[in-house]
């Protein structure tokens, strides 16, 4: 049986089945993987582990034992929270008050985007290395296909693999956890099932038995509501879905039926698809206390409408349509939007359609949370490119806040604030 040790990357062969704890022959590490398919899958996803909580700590070693939580304020919820935050019952979208009952003595620390993207950067760079095949889900997870690979590297996909993840250890101070399949859907599971710093095989040859006594909600897509909807039907396992016909699945479940048939027997077609086009640029915030407070709100609009026009500059992107969302006192979702002539990137723009939006429903008010977006996005070369005959001062406007990026872009960010960015 082919296996690699994760450590000092040495290829060996191991007893077929492996006895007991696989040591490695070169170091004698137990960070070892080996399979039967080691050396034929090619599909792979890394996902980091706690990324933002472990960029937190690589930069600030007094955090190391700590339990940490990134996220807002008390009103707020979890962005993600560190392994030792995790065994007290800490996870992602929690209520931060929720958290912060399950562990006091947490960290709380507020995103820090930029050290993020900076991390997720480098982390995309060393994957580029590897191949151009890569989808990335989000800054800390990515689909890769190293079909091929093999020739051009004069490794097999695995060993790239376990190379990548090392070198993130020792070059950028952080892990990440590795599933390696024959499809995407298989991939994503595997990279689950031994975090953190795990890597994990899921081969052709194993499919059928390895799902067949998992849960359905393993599959990804299925949250709470669907997999209720399916024990409702008696659906459990992956076995239990096997005993329907894929008609009686469409029939119950819709399209959805047709994709959970194969997905039941471990069949997924959908390919990498590297650089797949965003669908929308937005930012909220959470308030510590409920509020409907104009003038705070207003101030909250316009800082939001930067930060979402300083995303879709930098990709060079511009919206179609201005997206405004306000969650109220109990929780009730509003979400207004409105049409462009033309697509834009400007804040001036994106703020004053949002706020035109919010007067619309300001008295609905006190309001826990805010945010600002735009969607059906298009390339920046479209952005802004009619005048507004109803608003002689809107060119004024932009010419004002293009000088303003570039004074930023030299200064810094805070070399020029609005006034309203002030209340």
């Amino acid at each position: 049986m082919d296996a690699l040790c994760r450590d000092c990357l040495t290829e060996f062969t191991a007893p077929d089945p492996a006895r007991g704890l696989l040591r490695c022959p070169a170091c004698a590490s137990p960070r070892t993987i080996a399979h039967k398919e080691l050396r034929t899958l090619s599909i792979a996803h890394m996902d980091c582990d706690a990324f933002y909580a472990s960029v937190e700590k690589r930069d600030n070693p007094e955090l190391a034992a700590k339990p940490v939580i990134i996220g807002g304020g008390k009103r707020g919820v979890v962005s993600t929270a560190c392994y030792v935050a995790r065994i007290r019952g800490v996870r992602s979208a929690m209520p931060m008050f929720q958290a912060l009952k399950l562990c006091p003595n947490a960290v709380v620390i507020r995103p820090r985007m930029a050290a993020y993207v900076e991390a997720s950067r480098a982390i995309r760079a060393m994957m580029e290395e590897m191949t151009p095949a890569i989808e990335p889900l989000s800054l800390d997870e990515a689909f890769l296909d190293l079909t091929g690979t093999a020739r051009l590297h004069g490794k097999v996909p695995a060993f790239q693999l376990a190379r990548l993840v090392r070198r993130m250890r020792d070059e950028l101070g952080l892990t990440g956890s590795i599933g390696l399949s024959h499809n995407k859907f298989l991939a994503k599971i595997a990279s689950d099932l031994d975090k953190p710093h795990g890597f994990s095989v899921i081969g052709k040859a194993e499919t059928m038995d390895f799902l067949a006594e998992k849960p359905v909600r393993m599959i990804w897509g299925v949250g709470a509501a669907g997999a209720q909807s399916l024990e409702r039907a008696g659906i459990y396992t992956f076995s239990d879905l096997r005993r329907w016909e894929e008609r009686d699945l469409m029939k119950r479940f819709g399209s959805m039926g047709q994709r959970l048939w194969h997905l039941a027997r471990g069949e997924d077609n959908r390919r990498v698809t590297p650089h797949a086009p965003m669908k929308s640029i937005s930012n909220e915030t959470t308030f510590s206390e409920d509020t409907a407070d104009r003038d705070l709100l207003d101030g909250h609009l316009w800082r939001l409408s930067e930060k979402v026009a300083d995303r879709a500059k930098a990709k060079d992107l511009a919206g179609r349509v201005v997206v405004l969302k306000l969650k109220q006192a109990d929780f009730a979702l509003l979400t207004r939007r409105h049409a462009l002539r033309d697509p834009t990137q400007l804040a001036d723009r994106i703020y004053r359609e949002a706020r035109t939006l919010f007067d619309t429903c300001a008295d609905k008010g006190p309001f826990r949370l805010i945010g600002v977006g735009i969607t059906e996005l298009t390339g920046g070369a479209m952005a802004d490119r009619s005048g507004d005959l109803l608003d002689p001062e809107a060119a004024r406007r932009s010419k004002a806040e293009r000088a303003t990026d570039a004074i930023r872009a030299r200064f810094g960010p805070e070399a020029i604030l609005k006034g309203r960015a002030l209340r």
